[in-house]
């Protein structure tokens, strides 16, 4: 047995390991938002759960505001280099200013003596700033995107430290999905906004704040003309800005909704399969990414629409400022060289200081869309971060007495829900229980009991009145303290997809082996633990998923004994046992109770004689208290429900026959047929990112094709703006060596004009361009989100049941991998187009002008390709891996969140805050690593166009010097091969979003392309319309596919009747349940067949199959919505009419209840229906089957959360409702059963005895023994 560590959560390259969640040692400032609660748990909330929640717009710098001390002293020395390698710009402008001019002094002249020096002085100036740019580029990236990753790890931690302490109110209007994506998607989208883009906006703002300077300084007339139109460019990119991040809260909110969805229905497969809910499902989620997709649309015509009127006004500029700066030169061409401000060098440094200023700023304006969309991103996650939890088991506040007695009184208590303020749940409540007093809450169903739990547990406060501990008001007590003295063992008790040993330890986090033996050899459990292959090490799956609910209820006790609590809360503890198990949970409990107080809620009065005090309420009053004989004496309300117990209590040498049975069977137990060996992967199917190519994920893409093809045309005219660009900048260069100032003027006009049309043009193309593949792209994505989750739907439960897919994952599949296609796609590939575009144009006018040089242009290309390809390599290496870490930390997330009632009271929260830090740890290693690679791609791509500048132009200075190569040539064809190398350059920023769309591809292809193992046969039967409803079991055996080797069914043969009642009973994981999800078609037989109306259910459709069956489980799924919407989800083949879904209410005993809240049948319920009581919520579940009007009816204990005056209803409903259909009903109280047509009792997977209640009590067998020890 593995023994638990204490993890520490330590930030790479910080001189101390802190231990969570004093990880950052900076103090958390900033606003908080308004606090608004609502209610959770039992009979409450009946108001709209409409998110109130307003995200306030922050202010950029507000997104470091978690840095620590290193980091932001790494952010200055990053910023100082950003600013340097914006400055290199300028540099380069003034060199090539110089340049131009000795050419054209040369060129008039006709004295080329000192053009070599000239051009050996620019080559040497530009690679020692390209030397510097690779250098400060490196460091500047490394240190923001390590810095990034630092602030990002940090804020994942305390998002999800911060949702953990909130106060339980607040999850029912934060569902955990919500959580969830802000874990997986909303911190991504800050985390583009604060690494890598951060740094390349400083690098280009520098730029362009040095190239003004430049400008100015060399001719303020011309470089104040040149930026004429730039303030119209600045307010259009500013109201860019703000619309887009306005769309992306919207769009943030519609993922995170759709997101809710998928973890609501993914958590609860079994549910929506049973009812056949698959395409009502993936309707609700794709109506939800329509939301978010239109947004996105709005987003991409309004950026269209920006970049398009940029564009414009950029080469309109470009016209006018050429115009205006060649009257200038012509002006002072005479004046002597010391007197003229403009001349041919001066225009040229100043218009391209100015150019590059204007460029660097348009080339900025995508990272605000960025920004915007990290603001959004980071105004939800610093919300949760900064919100004060109500009830902060966090804090350290709160007085944690020495000792503890025990003793607790309610005092005047008046509870009302949140969300519920006019209905009273609890109506100034009074009791008292004294130290170490076993005190029973007994009552119908939503009278109070388990909100009695909830308060002591302090998930709730009490509206009015106090609670008291030894005198003490639980609100002067310090919360982790006072759950730390509480056992609770609920309703429905959760475990964790960890081992048993480790289960069992959260109950005391530093207990011992001998100490988790012992609280599991109380509880029952430690006989089929150890029969296990890996005993106490076996995993038992998500939620406890691989075992019966007898055996989780066992683990859950065991987890309450282990902590010794001075108080143990019971709240149905021993519901889920079989009779065996029962009898000696309840031995070890009443054991355990001895010197504890003890509160028990409990319908099953048999199991509470005993109590030193029962407490009856009704409507939150007590009505009646005493002990078992002074109520039954007084022959009021106790008397009433114990005499309305389908059974009567127990003899009174009951109690002995129980323990002295339990004894005698201690070896009989058959929970190891039923409970996980181990967990198996059984289905890991590798992923081959090396076969998936573009080609692939444009095809999923294609309904929108026409509109790519156009974009496509589009990002190619675009591209071939910048060679264009480059032979007009050689002919102007040339204009201004002519000796003749009204042809210089004629010519100059000529060209400008030209630079109008060009910029109409690229601005209406680049508009086309950036929207169509926007428009595409948000498609492909809401196609590949509702693509994902549809082939999920499609799997079989045995999937679920691997390990790998868990709720967490998938949503992190969903949010994160399908999203990111899209990198792969889109504008990426526009900017790709665009760049072979520029780079074959340039090219070509490079080998039309001067082959030569071309090919020394053209020999420069291979390095920057290898640095994206050796990138794109590394990258693939290690993608996996990243990814891999991120789903297992938000598996732990989503785990811990959905289950926050448990986790709070088992005040395991920094457990769960540890596992997730380490589970995320590998991918921060990862991504800290491939800083260096990013970094260094990124300067070779931005410095080799210097140094292939320098070397071109050194190159044809010599050929200008020795051959009388035309200058305006080499300027073409430089100028043209800089700028396809610069697009070369560029594209290589989306080189890890391209990488990463590809990965994630072949995540989501890999889920298309998987075949379920279940599905519909080639040729389906025709289903009978008939209303037999046989059943037949014919030699069936069967093993869980994650656990072979396990035989759950040994050729088990079964017959179920047309129209008549079978009863399955046996000791849990006998393979009772097992027997109805094969009839569902959850799983298949190993071998044999089941058959329905003699035909072999596998032939006929799953749809047609399931119409056929109704069925109540043991721990129903509710969902978060109103009541009639769960009701009517029993049959989603029609539109369900109220008085339908009224009908199946009555039969199920509800409908009293739904109209005595608010809002009726609109009522919502809240995540998991955790707004209403146990026994509500397996009455709407009764109703939910009831209204598809089954030919077979599946109550797998249908009954077992119901009080004792609900239970004779619903039973009585129940047998209505089973009149004219077959049933097959699993119970563990005997007494349920005892009028069904006949009783099969199982043991190790087969059935051992068969007949009517009677038939077999006469036999005095295994039913005899079992039904002795009921009474």
């Amino acid at each position: 047995m593995k023994s638990s560590k204490k993890l520490k959560l330590t930030l790479p390259d910080e001189k101390r390991a802190t231990e969570f969640p004093n990880t950052d040692p900076i103090k958390i400032t900033g606003f908080r938002i308004n606090e608004h609660t609502i209610d959770g748990t039992e009979k409450s909330q009946t108001t709209e759960l409409t998110k109130l929640t307003k995200y306030r717009p922050i202010a950029y710098y507000k997104l470091y505001r978690y840095t620590n001390a290193l980091d932001k002293f790494l952010l200055i020395i990053g910023g100082i280099c950003a600013i340097a390698t914006g400055c290199c710009a300028p540099i380069n402008t003034l060199l090539l200013g110089q340049l131009v001019g000795a050419v054209v002094d040369a060129t008039l002249t006709a004295d080329s003596t000192g053009l070599m020096d000239a051009v050996i002085l620019f080559s040497i100036g530009n690679v020692s700033v390209a030397t510097f740019l690779l250098i400060f580029s490196y460091v500047s990236i490394v240190i923001y995107n390590y810095v990034g990753q630092r602030q990002i790890y940090r804020i994942r931690n305390m998002n999800f430290q911060s949702a953990l302490h909130q106060e339980v109110s607040w999850y029912d209007l934060n569902p955990s999905s919500d959580i969830a994506s802000r874990l997986a998607e909303d911190i991504t989208k800050l985390e583009d906004g604060i690494s890598e883009k951060a740094v390349m906006f400083i690098h280009n703002m520098s730029s362009v704040v040095s190239c003004f300077v430049l400008g100015f300084v060399r001719g303020w007339a011309l470089a104040l003309v040149c930026l004429v139109t730039f303030p119209i460019a600045v307010l259009i990119m500013e109201t860019i800005m703000r619309i887009t991040s306005r769309l992306s809260r919207h769009e943030i909110e519609a993922y995170a909704k759709a997101g809710t969805i998928a973890e609501e229905v993914l958590s609860a497969m079994r549910t929506v399969v049973a009812f056949g809910g698959q395409k009502l499902e993936l309707k609700r989620y794709a109506e939800n990414l329509s939301y978010a997709y239109y947004n996105n649309v709005k987003k991409g015509f309004f950026s269209g629409l920006g970049f398009g009127l940029s564009w414009i006004f950029i080469y309109s500029n470009y016209a006018l400022s050429f115009w205006f700066g060649v009257g200038l030169v012509i002006e002072e061409r005479d004046l002597d060289e010391s007197e003229q401000t403009y001349n041919a060098a001066n225009m040229i440094t100043i218009f391209f200081a100015i150019l590059m200023g204007c460029q660097n700023f348009g080339t900025a304006s995508p990272f605000i869309d960025a920004f915007g969309t990290a603001k959004a991103a980071g105004s939800k996650i610093f919300a949760v971060i900064e919100r004060n939890s109500s009830i902060n088991s966090l804090s350290n506040d709160g007085n944690k007495p020495m000792e503890i007695n025990g003793q607790i009184v309610f005092k005047n208590v008046l509870f009302k829900y949140p969300s519920r303020p006019n209905v009273e749940v609890l109506k100034s409540l009074n009791l008292r229980i004294n130290p170490g007093e076993t005190v029973a809450l007994v009552g119908g169903s939503g009278c109070g009991k388990s909100t009695c739990i909830q308060l002591l547990q302090r998930f709730y406060d009490p509206s009015e009145g106090q609670i008291l501990l030894d005198g003490h008001d639980l609100k002067d007590l310090n919360v982790s303290w006072l759950r730390s003295n509480i056992g609770v063992v609920g309703q429905e008790p959760v475990l964790f997809g960890t081992t048993i040993a480790e289960n069992i330890r959260y109950g005391k986090i530093d207990a011992t082996d001998e100490e988790i033996t012992a609280a599991a050899k109380k509880a029952n459990a430690h006989d089929f633990i150890i029969k296990l292959h890996k005993g106490y090490d076996t995993l038992v799956g998500e939620r406890g998923a691989q075992i019966s609910g007898g055996q989780k209820q066992r683990i859950a006790i065991a987890r309450a004994i282990v902590r010794n609590p001075k108080i143990l809360l019971l709240d149905e503890a021993t519901s889920a046992l079989d009779t065996r198990s029962e009898a000696k949970v309840q031995a070890a409990l009443d054991k355990a109770s001895e010197g504890r107080t003890t509160i028990i809620v409990a319908h099953r009065l048999s199991t509470i004689r005993s109590a030193d005090k029962i407490i009856v309420l009704s409507k939150g009053l007590v009505v009646e208290q005493g002990n078992h004989n002074e109520l039954m004496a007084f022959k009021k309300h106790y008397y009433e429900l114990v005499t309305t117990q389908i059974y009567e209590s127990e003899e009174a040498d009951g109690a002995n026959i129980l323990l002295s049975y339990a004894k005698d069977n201690d070896s009989d137990d058959e929970d190891d047929q039923k409970i996980v060996t181990n967990v198996k992967d059984f289905e890991t199917e590798a992923i081959d990112t090396g076969n998936i190519s573009i080609r692939n994920v444009i095809k999923y893409n294609m309904p929108e094709i026409h509109y790519i093809i156009i974009a496509c045309l589009a990002s190619i005219i675009v591209g071939c703006a910048p060679p264009v660009f480059a032979i007009l900048f050689g002919d102007i260069i040339g204009v201004l060596s002519y000796s003749d100032t009204e042809q210089i003027r004629s010519e100059s006009n000529v060209y400008c004009l030209y630079f109008v049309g060009i910029g109409f043009a690229i601005g209406i193309v680049t508009f086309i361009q950036i929207f169509l593949f926007d428009f595409a792209g948000e498609r492909l994505t809401m196609r590949m989100r509702e693509l994902a989750f549809g082939a999920m739907l499609k799997q079989e439960m045995a999937w679920f049941d691997d390990t790998n897919n868990g709720t967490g994952s998938l949503c992190a599949k969903l949010s994160g991998e399908a999203a990111a296609i899209q990198g792969a796609t889109g504008q990426r590939i526009g900017v790709l187009i665009q760049s072979v575009s520029t780079i074959t144009l340039g090219l070509t006018i490079s080998m039309y002008y001067e082959w030569r040089l071309g090919l020394v242009g053209l020999a420069f290309m291979p390095f920057i390709l290898a640095t994206i390809y050796m990138q794109g390599i590394m990258m693939a290496h290690e993608a996996l891996k990243y990814q891999k870490s991120l789903e297992d930390s938000t598996k732990i997330a989503v785990e811990a969140v959905t289950n926050i009632r448990t986790v709070a009271g088992l005040g395991r929260e920094e457990t769960f805050q540890l596992a997730y830090a380490e589970a995320m740890n590998p991918s921060f290693q990862l991504a800290k690593r491939n800083t260096h690679y990013r970094a260094l791609v990124f300067a070779c791509a931005r410095s080799i166009v210097l140094y292939a500048f320098a070397v071109v132009m050194w190159y044809g200075g010599t050929l200008i010097n020795n051959e009388g190569l035309d200058y305006p040539i080499v300027f073409k064809v430089a100028q043209a091969l800089i700028m396809g190398t610069v697009m070369v350059a560029n594209a290589s920023a989306f080189a890890p979003d391209y990488q990463k769309g590809l990965i994630a591809a072949a995540k989501v292809f890999a889920l298309f392309n998987r075949k379920p193992k279940i599905v519909d046969p080639a040729n389906p039967q025709e289903t009978k319309q008939t209303d037999m409803g046989k059943v037949e079991y014919n030699s069936v055996t069967f093993e869980y596919p994650t656990r072979p080797g396990i035989t759950i069914l040994k050729a088990l043969d079964l017959d179920v009747p047309s129209g008549k009642t079978i009863a399955l009973i046996g000791s849990s994981g006998c393979g009772k349940s097992t027997i109805i999800q094969l009839l569902e078609r959850f799983y298949d037989p190993n071998s044999g067949t089941v058959e329905l109306d003699n035909t072999d259910i596998s032939s006929v459709t799953l749809v047609s199959l399931r119409s056929n069956l109704g069925i109540v489980s043991q721990e129903p799924s509710l969902f978060a919505r109103t009541i009639a919407e769960n009701i009517a989800y029993g049959d989603n083949s029609r539109q369900v009419p109220m008085v339908d879904i009224i009908s199946a209410a009555k039969k199920a005993n509800i409908h009293e209840f739904i109209l005595s809240l608010p809002l009726g049948y609109d009522t919502k319920l809240g995540t998991k229906g955790t707004q209403i009581s146990g026994g509500q919520k397996q009455r709407i579940a009764i109703a939910r089957a009831l209204i598809r009007n089954p030919k077979v009816l599946l109550l797998d204990e249908a009954t077992s959360a119901l009080d004792m005056e609900s239970e004779k209803i619903v039973q009585a409903a129940l047998d209505e409702a089973k009149e004219g259909r077959t049933c097959i009903t699993i119970a563990h109280r005997l007494s349920t059963i005892q009028d069904a047509d006949k009783i099969c009792v199982l043991d190790q997977g087969v059935v051992v005895e068969s007949g009517t209640h009677t038939e077999l009590v006469a036999k005095k067998g295994l039913y005899y023994k079992l039904r002795m020890l009921q009474g």
